[in-house]
């Protein structure tokens, strides 16, 4: 009788090939699961046979080379860009030395302007920054306006609109405002005679409509010194704080500049029945340095800008010039998580651009990508798909039509960015996975102020 020293038992077989079926199951399971009151998050053994999605290096950018000036020009050839991948560079990268019919456009008319407002040869730089809801509030813009004013001088918050829908957590001024004004915008489809201002709005007051602005206490806004009162083509007459001033306009935009009263620090506009006077808002400013205009509004794409006319942006430049123009929008835009395909967004958003370089010549324009969105998918936060495809569509067209780029998106940390910023123990944005919170919003301002710094201190040394 022979005997076998083998392990016949078909039970540890059965228990690890019954095993690896259930992982296996579980792998094809898109999103966690409860049971007797127990949360089992997504296992997937298989991660590393399936296809990944692609991540910023399958993306490639052109360097950006040496680029000769026109003949004429005072420098022989431009500053030499080092090579710049907008994917991976957190500061500006500059296209206007790709646009041979304007050496003007980029950032370089721009920094000329600092440089100038440093030396003392010029007294104001102004910047227009247009946004979604994630500048309103002032958020990003009151930020960036004060590091700015702390390096090159000037005091005030700007433009402030007639009446805002975000007045009352605005933390750059005082804002209140009587409730009986007709407000005309973007989305009401405004009169064809009606002229909207900058802001995408243009207001009429109705009775005894009134606006109240005061100061804050922080730096370079706790007190007023110049203030323009923007208006459209109208004849009237305003009292500001029991002073009447007739105003009188021919042009699609006007301005009552005067300084503020020292015996008082607030400043009341009150309109009586003057119900056929456009007004956009005022603007608060020093007579020397650098100020910002926040121009925000909710819930649209860019796209919008379109309906500015012609006219309205030539006397912008003749009452309240700019230096740069921002375009910051983007989060409307990733309005379906896993779009890819942004032709309807780019074709119109070309438009605008080609349509603001042309009346803007002399105006440095800076195209701001996209930040990071998060949305929910197979029981966690991931970045969408469309962020990546919709910042290189931004790319495309500042790099068409000769503006500066910045890639917030790879400053704020890149792939899964957002969802580290909302859930980090000092949270830096909300729950919703698109929008910054104040502190959020604070640093995006500090990098932003940096990136254009650290631009200025080159050309500086070149």
């Amino acid at each position: 009788m022979s005997s076998s020293t083998g392990n016949k038992n078909p039970y540890p077989l059965f228990i690890i090939t019954t095993t690896l079926v259930c992982l296996i199951a579980l792998s094809f399971i898109s999103d966690s699961f409860s049971f007797s009151g127990h949360t089992f998050k997504k296992v997937d053994i298989l991660a590393d046979l399936k296809a990944q999605p692609a991540d910023s290096s399958d993306f490639e950018d052109p360097e950006l080379p040496t680029i000769l000036k026109p003949a004429g020009d005072s420098a022989t050839i431009a500053r030499a860009a080092a090579p710049r991948n907008y994917l991976t560079y957190d500061g500006l990268v500059d296209y206007g030395m790709l646009v041979p019919r304007d050496s003007s456009a980029g950032i370089e008319y721009f920094m000329t302007a600092l440089r100038e407002l440093k030396a003392g040869k010029r007294k104001k730089v102004r910047i227009a920054y247009f946004g979604d809801s994630m500048i309103e509030g002032d958020l990003i813009t009151q930020d960036l306006r004060d590091l700015l004013q702390s390096q090159f001088g000037g005091n005030g918050v700007g433009f402030v609109p007639a009446t805002s829908i975000v007045a009352s957590f605005r933390g750059s001024i005082v804002h209140t405002f009587s409730p009986n004004w007709k407000d005309y915008h973007y989305k009401n489809d405004p009169p064809s005679n009606i002229m909207l201002g900058l802001s995408g709005h243009t207001f009429y007051p109705s009775g005894s409509s009134w606006i109240r602005y005061a100061p804050v206490k922080r730096p370079h806004l706790d007190h007023f010194e110049e203030v323009s009162i923007l208006y459209g083509k109208a004849a009237g007459n305003l009292v500001i704080n029991d002073h009447t001033y007739p105003v009188q306009g021919y042009e699609d935009l006007n301005a009552l500049t005067l300084h503020a009263d020292t015996t008082r620090e607030d400043l009341t506009l009150r309109f009586n029945g003057d119900e056929h006077l456009p007004v956009f808002g005022a603007a608060f400013e020093s007579g020397e340095g650098i100020f910002v205009d926040n121009f925000s509004f909710r819930g649209i794409s860019g796209i919008e800008l379109a309906k500015l006319s012609r006219g309205m942006w030539e006397d912008v430049q003749q009452v309240r010039p700019y230096d740069l123009v921002v375009l910051h929008y983007g989060a409307n835009v990733l309005w379906k998580p896993e779009l890819t395909n942004y032709d309807w967004y780019e074709k119109p958003m070309s438009k605008v651009a080609d349509s603001l370089r042309n009346m803007l010549p002399h105006t440095s324009i800076l195209m701001v990508g996209c930040a990071d969105k998060s949305y929910r998918k197979g029981g966690e936060y991931i970045t969408a798909p469309g962020v990546k495809a919709l910042m290189k569509s931004q790319h495309k067209i500042a790099s068409k039509y000769g503006f500066a780029y910045w890639n917030l998106f790879h400053a704020m940390g890149g792939e899964g960015s957002m969802t580290r910023w909302v859930e980090s123990d000092t949270a830096m944005a909300n729950k919703d996975y698109t929008h910054f919170n104040f502190r959020g919003a604070s640093k995006v301002g500090a990098l932003l102020y940096k990136a254009i710094m650290d631009e200025y201190q080159l050309e500086e040394h070149q």
